[in-house]
């Protein structure tokens, strides 16, 4: 029988990790690589995917690319094909947030976020199930939030896009419960990553703290009082590519935010 580190072909798992370039991409690339797959990195900036690629110990492969673009997620998928083969694993990591009032959100800021935390990830997901349907095998894991369990203010976006991507995964998983593809979300709380340095930030900014009291408020946010680490958000992306009989889970990664 493979190992969760292989395909049911039986050779290395390829797997595809978008948002690649730092924060919880990178973890989860380290993560995968550590566990002897082969992976595909992809974001905007290659010097970053370079950076995650010098930390990966197994094959890497660097893909730049915008998933806002409608054919982008086919050219990437053509690219792994054509150097390694059909992807196995698929991590849609890549996302973004925008913080604002509601009646304050343009059209752009909503559309923005929804082509890039909704709409990229169904892209991705779509294009990846028809090779895995051919293996028997795949295993999908989308980068949520609590925010896709919970409405906080400020964050009507950022959170309408996370509940979307929850729904997708939940539908996705419920039809190919059957076929050996597995499909789930982990929804962190507030990680210690550049997103969250840029809302630390925001909070200098409006409120006058220093960085460091701002921190606090972030952290004390979580039951545990401090920030998830981004290796903890990879380990449980690594379970679900581990255990296939986890799926339509939406795995909370959150010091206890949101109980369920």
């Amino acid at each position: 029988m493979s190992s969760p580190a292989e395909s049911a072909a039986g050779s290395p798992s390829t797997a595809l990790v978008t948002g690649a370039g730092r924060g919880i991409g990178r973890a989860v690339a380290h993560r995968l690589s550590a566990e002897g797959l082969r992976v595909a990195l992809t974001a905007r900036s290659k010097d970053q995917l370079e950076e995650t690629a010098a930390g990966c110990t197994g094959p890497t492969l660097v893909l730049t690319g915008d998933l806002t673009d409608r054919d982008a997620p086919d050219r990437l998928f053509g690219a792994v094909e054509s150097a390694w083969g059909p992807v196995d694993v698929l991590v849609a990591n890549a996302g973004a947030g925008v913080s604002g009032r509601v009646h304050r959100t343009t059209d752009a800021d909503w559309q923005r976020i929804l082509d890039l935390n909704l709409t990229a990830p169904f892209r991705c997901v779509r294009r990846a199930i028809p090779s895995m349907l051919d293996a028997g095998y795949g295993r999908i894991v989308v980068m949520a939030s609590t925010a896709a369990k919970r409405g906080d203010p400020y964050i009507a976006a950022y959170t309408a896009s996370k509940h979307g991507v929850l729904g997708l995964v939940r539908s996705a998983a419920a039809e190919l419960a059957t076929t050996g593809v597995t499909v789930n979300a982990i929804c962190p709380g507030y990680v210690d990553t550049p997103m969250t340095d840029a809302t630390i930030a925001g909070i200098v900014e409006k409120t006058g703290r220093t960085e460091d009291e701002a921190r606090d408020i972030i952290a004390s946010k979580q039951p545990t009082g401090r920030l998830v680490t981004a290796d903890e958000v990879a380990a449980a992306v690594w379970l679900c590519v581990a255990n296939a009989s986890i799926t339509g889970q939406g795995l909370n990664v959150d010091g206890g935010t949101v109980q369920s």
